[in-house]
């Protein structure tokens, strides 16, 4: 494991075909089949001379419709909207960071990779969603389902269209209402039924009801989509860890550490994407940048009072190592080019 990432293969290969009846002659969900997985998937990409993209967590649920270069070369604009009140704005920064890291859902769904954001792209939808057993059509997920969950499955093969969290709040059917605890109690289900995630911190769930709130239609930017590139990840990176460092001000450890292994994962989405063979200096900074965290976060998770100036002295190097990998990215499976 690094980045604080399961490196291991999904298994993407299912049956969808096989689906037994009940006695109301509704479909019952069936399981994946034993492990062909994503290595023959990429034997077939290579012997059809095409680059092998599975090393790309987000490729490992892509519709085979959908067009690599753009589902994967960029993202959805973040419709948030900014808080005044620094409380409040610390709350966000809490659930932004949750939301982008496998650790939030836990089980199964971390080990995959997925996070909140892999069918929310920037707090969207994701029409090109598809992930084997849990997807019908593209952009539709089946959240009541024993592959992630103990506790919600309800034996249908019943897949739902992804929501726009940043559509209309009239459309969405928990209320976002300033003081309803509805979307609290809704998001804390997810985790710990749906994706039977372990109990996260107390200041990371009111995160993420705090960043969903936020997400707006009116703070939409004009564009609708924009270049995801390494600087995307990292400075998501940059931004957890500064919200560690917040955390630590609020006596609140667990969330930093939390916070920090957040900011890892992003690293790691980065670190995935530098697979040319001259991309040794760039993965050698990642990782470099890695340990410094891991030695940071072990310094806050023991509590030692070092910890709060080891996180900063990660952001003042941030810039060095990232010019380093910034001057590789053309010859990444960041460049577009190479994902088509």
């Amino acid at each position: 494991m690094i980045f604080g990432l399961n490196q291991s293969k999904i298994i993407n290969v299912i049956d969808s075909k096989r689906l037994e009846r009940d006695a109301g002659g509704k479909p019952l969900r069936t399981f994946p089949h034993p492990a062909l997985g994503a290595g023959l998937a990429a034997v077939f990409a290579l012997a059809a001379g095409r680059i092998d993209l599975s090393v790309i967590h987000a490729a490992r649920w892509l519709a085979p419709s959908a067009d690599r270069g753009r589902a994967l070369g960029s993202l959805p604009t973040e419709c948030l909207t900014p808080a005044s009140d620094p409380r409040v704005a610390y709350q966000i920064e809490v659930g932004r960071a949750a939301f982008r890291t496998p650790l939030t859902l836990g089980g199964q769904a971390s080990r995959a990779g997925l996070a909140c954001e892999s069918c929310h792209r920037d707090g969207r939808g994701n029409p090109d969603f598809f992930f084997p057993g849990l997807s019908g059509a593209p952009g539709t997920a089946d959240v009541t389902t024993a592959l992630f969950s103990t506790h919600r499955d309800d034996g249908i093969d019943n897949p739902k269209p992804i929501p726009d969290l940043s559509g209309p709040k009239a459309r969405l059917k928990i209320s976002q209402a300033p003081g309803d605890p509805a979307l609290a109690a809704f998001i804390h289900g997810i985790v710990t039924q749906e994706f039977d995630g372990a109990e996260p911190p107390p200041a990371v769930m009111a995160g993420l009801a705090a960043y969903v709130r936020a997400l707006s239609p009116g703070a939409c930017p004009t564009a609708v989509r924009e270049p995801l590139r390494a600087a995307t990840y990292i400075g998501n990176a940059r931004r957890a860890v500064q919200t560690a460092i917040a955390a630590l001000d609020h006596k609140d450890p667990a969330t930093a550490a939390f916070m920090a292994d957040a900011a890892r994962g992003q690293l790691g989405l980065v670190y995935e994407r530098y697979d040319q063979p001259k991309a040794d200096a760039a993965r050698a900074a990642l990782h470099a940048a890695d340990l410094q965290l891991v030695a940071a976060n072990a310094g806050v998770r023991g509590g030692d009072p070092g910890a709060r100036g080891k996180l900063a002295a990660w952001l003042a190097a941030l810039p060095a190592w990232t010019a380093v990998v910034e001057r590789q990215e053309p010859q990444s499976l960041f460049n577009v080019a190479r994902l088509n």
